[in-house]
């Protein structure tokens, strides 16, 4: 428990430190991201069971439900891409400031701010990034899937500054054995982080309980094209990773 904290730490500081440099020297730094957040997964205790893989055309628009910060690390850690984050994440130990030098777009909920916010996004999308973005807009119980928020699939409305359509990547993210036992739903929130639960103590006590399983499926990418709005688009999505999600959870999906 204790090493896993402080290899927590350690790699945590000596990769603030490669990719304040990588940006200094202005090297993409996204890469070196994705190592740190699947390492620190590693390191926490996390086995990670994956289905699909990421998009492969891009521009790619990940959206994923929402479990629990731990979603960051098992997500940060398949998917060589950046974050859409609320801006509260900015603040949070040690992640946030990795979070800020790499590269994650910040979205305050205050009306006058979004604008700059969806430039950004688009400015990414333009340049054929891939963002990873959690619709729900809120992490819950990990035993269920809140609608997606379609006013967040704006950007995926229209093509790219070079043409390109916005490829929309439905994932399911799921919690389900602890210490290689199938995890009920009274353990699942343990896992989850949601209401008004402190992060650290909430991290402490989970890393307590031992090894988990994170099972991710990543579904056909599709695009605005498909569909006759972005809140079709939306429902889609939702209904995607929320049936993804229960297979994952009741074992339906052999890991």
């Amino acid at each position: 428990m204790v090493a896993r904290l402080v290899g927590f730490l350690v790699i945590s500081l000596g990769s603030i430190c490669v990719v304040g440099t990588l940006n200094f020297l202005r090297i993409d730094c996204i890469p070196m991201c994705s190592w740190y957040f699947g390492t620190i997964a590693r390191i926490l205790g996390f086995r990670t069971v994956v289905r699909g893989q990421p998009s492969a055309i891009h521009p790619t628009l990940i959206v994923a439900n929402h479990v629990s910060y731990f979603d960051i690390f098992v997500l940060g850690g398949l998917i060589k891409g950046a974050f859409i984050a609320k801006e509260e994440v900015s603040a949070w130990p040690l992640v946030g400031f990795m979070s800020r030098i790499g590269k994650t777009v910040y979205v305050d909920r205050r009306r006058s701010a979004t604008g700059a916010a969806r430039t950004e996004i688009q400015e990414r999308l333009d340049s054929g990034g891939t963002l990873i973005m959690f619709p729900e807009s809120t992490s819950h119980d990990g035993n269920r899937v809140r609608p997606f928020k379609s006013a967040l699939f704006t950007v995926a409305e229209k093509p790219t500054a070079g043409g390109r359509p916005v490829m929309v990547q439905p994932v399911s993210i799921a919690y389900t054995r602890l210490n290689g036992v199938p995890m009920g739903i009274g353990w699942r929130s343990f896992f989850a982080w949601y209401g008004d639960m402190d992060l650290m103590p909430h991290l402490w006590y989970a890393l307590k309980l031992g090894k988990v399983t994170a099972e991710v499926t990543f579904h056909t990418p599709v695009t605005i094209s498909d569909f006759p709005d972005r809140k079709s688009l939306a429902a889609y999505c939702t209904r995607v990773s929320s049936d993804g999600m229960a297979r994952l959870l009741s074992g339906r999906e052999a890991a």
